[in-house]
């Protein structure tokens, strides 16, 4: 790959050019100080200023660039849009995965009852005795965006439902974040890289796994927000805490490379002061700017960009010696300060320390050990190659080359996408949820690769469609040769070894890259439709299943179970279920539950862990105490579904061992060799617990098919152990077509506590004794141990 052209094309085209060419004027023309850097970088002047009549109108390449650029984009658009609605099309417009439905639950309520009641809702379903008081504990945006296009649609008498609105929020917003990284991209290299970034972004399955239609989450439109920050960021000078993090991390490099200026000591000062006041505006954010750990970055980059502007001040009105001697002991000075005020700060508790997450973040072993509850979530988990590959295809194999060539073209905006490209890597091998931060970066440092790629195969091909116009000074050396000793510095130009080389490229070798280009282009097209199609276009709430002939089948026992809860059980019942569905029982059966997948209170989770760790009686103490009514579980063993609660079982024992170590022991339910298995073998402990009893009840009794016997789990491959299960607490009160969804309620204690005595028995006839001489005399009247005398003898103490 040839290093690109930094200098911007100046020569016409013709509006009978090929397709290629006018790509290419998209590829050469260079936009922002990077583009002018890389320039000066190369050797040659600044870019002159097009004539005016290059500037408008179709009629010019200016104006056809345009056309270009937009239709482009807009395609971009549409294609990721169409390529999100798979799951509506196949199923029906619905709210998939389990926090979306939390989302939808509390943008229903905004809609409903305004923002102001939103703030100061408390929501009695949840986390039950204790509630929860959710405007000051969600993010607002998502709700906030979602609501003000609703808003805004019926009051263009457009009546849309209000789960419509979600359901459709992120495939629209894709858009946007196309057209975000599409200026992200311009503004790093050129507009070529730019337009091959947003059709990147736009069918990536790195970004299409959270931004499918009806996942209705904050990465929806959080990746838009990340990009346009980063866009801002970029262009002013030349998640949330990845963004706070990020940005000082750049500037802190850009002082060690020595790169200040003074436009990054305004746009950072500017970022800093205006984003910590609008960010404490939001009730749940508060002071946190201020008193939490993972802002002090942010801070203290801020602080050091004032101590460098003021000392660069006082270099200009001091002496060198004076200058130097006041540097080194205000330094010293500030830094002891610096250093001895975060240590009392953090010791009085008035810095928050870092929280789990990112804790496991530096120590991928923390949370296993310290928080079961976060290690036991899937999102959490370390990201496989197998993942990388299947998210973001070729893309792996070409991001390195453009973030070597943004390396090699070094400036200051490539500073930060080398930041930010190195940093996401490291995030995303740490924690799988973390890959959708680097699908951007690898989007937009792959089209620099290809961009350049197509620049240097294409453009010598482009170059003889249009030469380029000869420099009015040219023109009149060749008028006037024997002046040439007047121009001072007017050198002619030398064509070196390597273009000679680089022109003698045959056509053949050309049309063989840019063929296999493309064809790498078309194969990344058909994996991210293939992938978006059957991987990330089925909501967890309906499940589907196919037969050999291809025919569909639907499982929809999610839902059949939640309208059960809703229709036949009283309004305030009470269910007690694991984490994971709680917000699904609260929006579409409308039950109270006890935890849900907010997971703010650990040790009520690890409760909840140790009833379905328990036996029925330990278990039955605590459902009384909670005021349980119902009892569901997620049961796969019918079916073959692997993401049923018997594996997740020993995420609840290790919750509540947390908790509770000396009733719950994580090798209890082992066997003697350190398996978890679920049939004959296994633990005494396990096969008595209320979680294996409620999953198991009345399974045994079932046979799958001929080949197998009676009891046979599908999911773990086993015969269960335990098939005569009786409850005493609990009964079965519904159970789903596939047996996926079990309820049971929970019994009422009875009245009056009932006796442990054997029943009186009355025998008409006795059977008969029979004495013997000895034990005849006792009978009825007969006093014992008689003092008998005896005539002729006298009466001994052993007598006596």
């Amino acid at each position: 790959m040839a290093e690109p052209s930094a200098p911007e094309s100046k020569h016409k085209s013709s509006l009978n050019s090929s397709p290629w060419s006018g790509l290419m004027a998209l590829g050469n023309s260079r936009h922002g100080p990077g583009a002018q850097c890389a320039h000066k970088a190369a050797g040659g002047a600044a870019p002159k200023p097009a004539p005016a009549g290059l500037s408008g109108g179709l009629s010019q390449p200016a104006g056809w660039q345009s056309l270009l650029s937009f239709t482009i984009l807009f395609l971009a658009w549409l294609a990721g849009f169409s390529s999100r609605l798979f799951a509506v099309i196949r199923f029906e417009s619905i709210i998939h995965e389990f926090d979306p439905w939390f989302n939808y639950r509390s943008t229903h309520h905004l809609a409903s009852h305004g923002f102001y009641e939103f703030l100061n809702w408390f929501d009695e379903r949840a986390w039950y005795p204790l509630g929860r008081i959710v405007g000051g504990t969600v993010y607002p945006g998502l709700m906030i965006t979602a609501g003000l296009i609703h808003w805004i649609l019926n009051t263009l008498n457009i009546t849309v439902h209000i789960r419509d609105v979600c359901v459709f929020l992120a495939p629209t917003f894709s858009g946007l974040t196309s057209i975000s990284t599409f200026l992200l991209t311009r503004e790093l290299w050129n507009q070529g890289a730019g337009l091959l970034a947003a059709c990147f972004i736009a069918i990536v399955p790195g970004y299409i796994s959270r931004s499918v239609a009806g996942s209705f989450d904050n990465e929806g439109i959080a990746i838009f927000a990340l990009q346009f920050t980063y866009y801002l960021w970029v262009s002013a000078w030349g998640g949330y805490v990845f963004i706070i993090n990020l940005i000082p991390l750049h500037v802190f490099v850009l002082l060690l490379m020595q790169r200040y200026s003074k436009r990054v000591y305004i746009a950072y000062s500017t970022f800093y002061i205006v984003g910590l006041i609008l960010s404490m505006q939001i009730p749940f954010v508060g002071f946190q700017p201020i008193r939490t750990s993972e802002h002090m970055a942010a801070a203290g980059v801020f602080a050091l960009l004032q101590a460098y502007a003021f000392l660069q001040y006082l270099r200009d009105r001091l002496t060198k010696q004076e200058f130097q001697t006041l540097f080194f002991l205000g330094v010293s000075l500030a830094a002891g300060a610096v250093f001895l005020s975060v240590i009392y700060l953090t010791y009085t508790g008035y810095i928050a320390p870092w929280s789990g997450r990112f804790y496991s973040l530096w120590d991928t072993g923390y949370a296993k050990i310290h928080i079961p509850i976060i290690a036991s979530v899937s999102e959490h988990q370390p990201t496989t190659w197998v993942s990388f590959f299947f998210d973001l295809h070729i893309l792996v194999c070409t991001f390195p080359a453009g973030l070597w060539f943004c390396i090699k073209n070094i400036n200051d905006e490539r500073v930060f996408v080398a930041l930010y490209a190195i940093s996401a890597v490291y995030f995303a091998g740490v924690m799988v949820r973390l890959m959708l931060t680097l699908t951007p970066v690898v989007c937009m440092l792959s089209a620099i690769a290809f961009s350049n790629v197509f620049e240097h195969y294409l453009g010598d091909d482009m170059k003889r469609e249009n030469p380029p116009v000869e420099d009015s000074s040219d023109e009149d050396d060749k008028r006037n040769p024997g002046n040439l000793y007047d121009k001072a510095g007017k050198v002619r130009k030398h064509v070196t070894e390597q273009e000679k080389t680089e022109e003698g490229l045959g056509p053949n070798i050309k049309s063989i890259v840019t063929m296999l280009m493309l064809m790498l282009l078309m194969m990344f097209a058909v994996h991210c439709t293939w992938v978006t199609s059957n991987a990330y276009s089925s909501p967890s709430v309906v499940l589907a299943s196919y037969n050999h002939d291809g025919t569909r089948n639907i499982l929809d026992d999610f839902r059949e179970a939640y309208f059960w809860l809703r229709q036949n059980t009283d309004e305030h019942a009470r269910v007690m279920s694991w984490w994971d569905y709680g917000y699904q029982i609260a929006g579409m059966a409308n039950r109270t539950t006890l935890v849900d997948n907010n997971t703010w209170n650990n040790s009520h989770i690890a409760l909840v862990g140790k009833a379905m760790s328990s036996n029925e009686t330990a278990a039955y103490k605590i459902m009384r105490s909670l005021d349980v009514d119902y009892v569901l579980i997620i049961f796969g063993g019918v079916i073959g579904y692997s993401g049923d609660d018997i594996n997740k079982f020993l995420w609840m024992v290790r919750i509540a061992e947390g908790e509770h170590p000396k009733d719950i022991r994580e090798s209890d339910y082992f066997t003697s060799q350190g398996e978890f298995r679920v049939d004959k073998a296994g633990s005494p402990t396990l096969l008595n617990c209320l979680m294996y009893k409620m999953s198991y009840y009345r399974f045994g009794e079932m046979q799958l098919d001929f080949r197998t016997p009676p009891g046979f789990d599908r999911t773990r491959n086993a015969e269960i152990g335990n098939k005569d299960i009786k409850f005493k607490h609990l009964e079965e009160a519904f159970t789903s077509e596939h047996w996926l969804v079990r309820i049971y309620k929970v019994k009422a204690p009875d009245n009056r506590e009932t006796l442990d005595h054997k029943p009186r028995v009355t025998n008409i006839f006795p059977k008969q004794k029979y004495l013997s001489k000895k034990t005849a005399k006792r009978k009825r009247g007969y006093i014992k141990n008689k003092l008998v005398f005896k005539k002729g003898k006298k009466i001994s103490k052993k007598t006596l």
